[in-house]
């Protein structure tokens, strides 16, 4: 049965939906020695290749999805490759046989905690996308007096350079000066947002931490640059 090129790539693990289709409208693809475009369709059985590369495709029925949560440390960025030599999140997973792993959504540079990543590309554009609502609770050190005001203001929402966001819940952890801590939780990933949302009230972010995302929380014991797979039971309580 043939599908959309850029699902059989995205279940064989080659990237998300979405970048597939960019690569295609890029003509970085090619079925059968034909340059894709967006719209075709192929079967398991074509010969597909990705920037002259050809690709192995892995059958998604037999192909076991896995999920890792990855403690990642600060000082660490979510792509492959850095141009500055920067070490990655992917300098540290298990090798996979066949695909590879799509980070699911991307923490900063100087940003810890919980990161997914799979083998599984329908199942990160899935996660990924704005649709999916996920909650993201993070662990939050600010510098500077914060006023009920603008926790008032944060809640409300503020009117970003992307648009208007807000913290759906914040709660006060204690501490006091430059240790201070709140939890904060958003349902979108948009690029550094917990970050932007607390400079828009003057306030400075010293220390941030994912420590949720959706139901998977960071667990205790998971030092910092470890992973683990997540079981199944867990990983199907995410979607």
């Amino acid at each position: 049965m043939s599908e959309k090129i850029q699902k059989i790539l995205a279940n064989a693990g080659l990237g998300s939906r979405r970048q597939i289709e960019k690569w295609i409208s890029e003509n970085r693809v090619s079925v059968n020695g034909q340059i894709a475009k967006l719209g075709d369709r192929m079967t398991l059985d074509d010969k597909v290749r990705v920037d002259g590369r050809e690709v192995n495709l892995v059958k998604s029925a037999a192909k076991k999805t896995r999920v890792l949560l990855y403690h990642k440390p600060e000082g660490e960025i979510c792509t492959r490759s850095d141009p500055e030599g920067r070490p990655t999140v992917f300098d540290h997973l298990p090798m996979l046989r066949n695909g590879r792993w799509i980070s699911i959504g991307r923490l900063d540079f100087n940003t810890s905690g919980v990161l997914l990543l799979t083998n599984d590309g329908e199942l990160a554009n899935r996660l990924m996308h704005p649709s999916s609502e996920i909650e993201r609770e993070y662990a939050v050190r600010v510098q500077g007096q914060v006023s009920p005001e603008m926790i008032k203001n944060l809640k409300k929402g503020v009117k970003l350079e992307d648009g208007m966001a807000h913290f759906e819940k914040i709660s006060d952890e204690g501490g006091e000066g430059t240790n201070h801590w709140y939890h904060v939780m958003v349902k979108e990933g948009r690029n550094r947002l917990v970050r932007r949302l607390w400079e828009s009230q003057g306030v400075k972010v010293s220390r941030l931490i994912r420590i949720r995302f959706g139901s998977i929380l960071l667990p205790r014991l998971l030092r910092r640059g470890k992973w683990t797979d997540l079981t199944q039971e867990e990983i199907a309580g995410l979607e």
